[in-house]
């Protein structure tokens, strides 16, 4: 690929579809009625996920985009997992019969926030309404900088399997700049810790394109998660997102990398990552050959949702906490953002949904052909129409768009089934854009496509 062909693409805009429609097409809508009666109409046979959210850190890291709260106290966290049960069983209490899990997952935030006893309270409620399936994935996130023994023991002895850590990058100028210190030693000391309570599965989330980051920056940092070898590491682009989350206006923008740097720094890490051992998968996670991610990338049944790339094949998702995502087959919902209007329709005894959106069968069906896209690179279009039971002309102009991209060696177009070639493997959220029926109409703002 070209540079003249690459800076054509590579300063766009385009969301990162871990849903389709994507959030900024959520409406108001969807109500707590509404998702009472989604909630009503499933399949008891069938497993569920849960994902539960915490949205309070300890400290604050200018780089984040996600939705959070400083908190010094620990009474505003306390209070707030009171109000998460309380939702554990109003939603539960909406449910056809008492459902299995096969997948839970906090996030956050920082989940480990809470005091021991606290997520122990908490996973009891789980427990008194959900089954867990023998193989359920029971994952937690965490901070190092504020992660003790004590929690660490408690982790382990609740079944937690899984635990993920947002290592980014360890060079202490970077660190500085994102207000992030972690020395390497305390991560080894944390994923040490929780690989002797019982935890067998360690991820890593690391970025590119932060401040004052570069080539080398980042190799290093990988040789170092290299000596810790964690199951997975998501190597994900640092999306400059000033106008949603204000605490990145903390960072110098003189100090980012450009779009050409950006590329090289993925490009170098990504490569380095598979000389360690990794198995590239989708856009930015790598795994080692033997975890399950890799097991599903290699045998298709890979998915994406609100977490990224995901084992997960359930067709429910469901959202507890504030500004949480659910989904089921009926469609999207978020919950309240703000965590003082959500708890007070908790206690009402109200389900908290904010907005939503229903899906439509053209929906699934581009959201089928963009899942595919992610997951795999490439997507038959014929196949996909054909098991949605709609014509496969429904594709047609989406499929006329992939022309410019099939001149710019992106694309090739195989009797109606799309594949990514390698050089827009780094552009496939704008290959991915183009069966967005939403996006060209859309004035949401996103994040650069690398």
């Amino acid at each position: 690929m070209t540079s003249q062909i690459f800076s054509k693409y590579v300063t766009q805009n385009v969301p990162r579809y871990t849903s389709y429609p994507t959030a900024p097409h959520f409406h108001d809508g969807v109500t707590g009625e509404d998702y009472a009666g989604w909630l009503s109409r499933l399949d008891p046979q069938k497993p569920v996920s849960l994902y539960l959210h915490v949205p309070f850190c300890r400290q604050l890291c200018w780089y984040c985009g996600c939705n959070m709260k400083l908190a010094t106290r620990q009474v505003p966290i306390s209070a707030y997992n009171d109000t998460l049960i309380e939702e554990i069983g109003l939603v539960a209490g909406h449910l056809p019969a008492r459902m299995k899990v096969s997948h839970l997952h906090w996030g956050g935030g920082t989940p480990t926030a809470l005091e021991p006893d606290e997520l122990e309270r908490a996973m009891a409620e789980v427990a008194k309404h959900f089954d867990f399936t023998d193989q359920a994935d029971m994952a937690i996130e965490s901070d190092p900088r504020t992660l003790d023994a004590v929690m660490i023991e408690r982790i382990g002895a609740l079944g937690f399997n899984r635990a993920s850590f947002g290592v980014q990058e360890f060079d202490p100028k970077v660190q500085q700049a994102i207000n992030r210190i972690q020395p390497p030693e305390m991560v080894r000391a944390s994923v040490d810790g929780l690989r002797k309570a019982g935890v067998t599965s360690i991820n890593f989330d690391l970025i590119y394109g932060l401040p004052h980051q570069t080539v080398e920056t980042l190799l290093e940092t990988i040789r170092i998660c290299g000596e810790m070898r964690p199951d997975r590491i998501a190597l994900f682009g640092y999306a400059h997102v000033p106008w949603m989350a204000k605490k990145q206006r903390l960072i110098d923008e003189a100090a980012l990398p450009g779009a050409s740097e950006r590329l090289e720094q993925a490009r170098a890490s990504a490569e380095a990552l598979i000389e360690a051992g990794y198995v590239p998968i989708g856009l930015d996670h790598f795994a080692l050959p033997d975890d399950a991610m890799a097991i599903a990338h290699a045998n298709g049944t890979l998915r994406r949702n609100f977490q990224g790339y995901t084992t997960d094949a359930t067709d429910t998702l469901i959202g507890l906490g504030a500004t949480s995502i659910g989904r089921t087959p009926s469609g999207y919902l978020q919950n309240t953002v703000e965590t003082g209007a959500w708890a007070r329709t908790v206690e009402a005894g109200q389900l908290p949904v904010m907005k939503g959106v229903v899906l439509s069968l053209e929906d699934r069906v581009r959201g089928a052909v963009i899942e595919q896209l992610m997951c795999f690179g490439t997507a038959d279009l014929d196949r996909i129409a054909l098991e949605h039971g709609v014509e496969p002309a429904l594709l047609d102009d989406s499929l006329l768009a992939q022309e410019e991209l099939v001149a710019d060696g992106l694309v090739k177009i195989q009797d109606r089934r799309v594949v990514i070639t390698e050089d827009g493997a780094t552009l496939v959220r704008v290959i991915a854009s183009k069966f967005d029926a939403y996006f060209q109409a859309s004035v949401a703002r996103h994040a650069v496509a690398v």
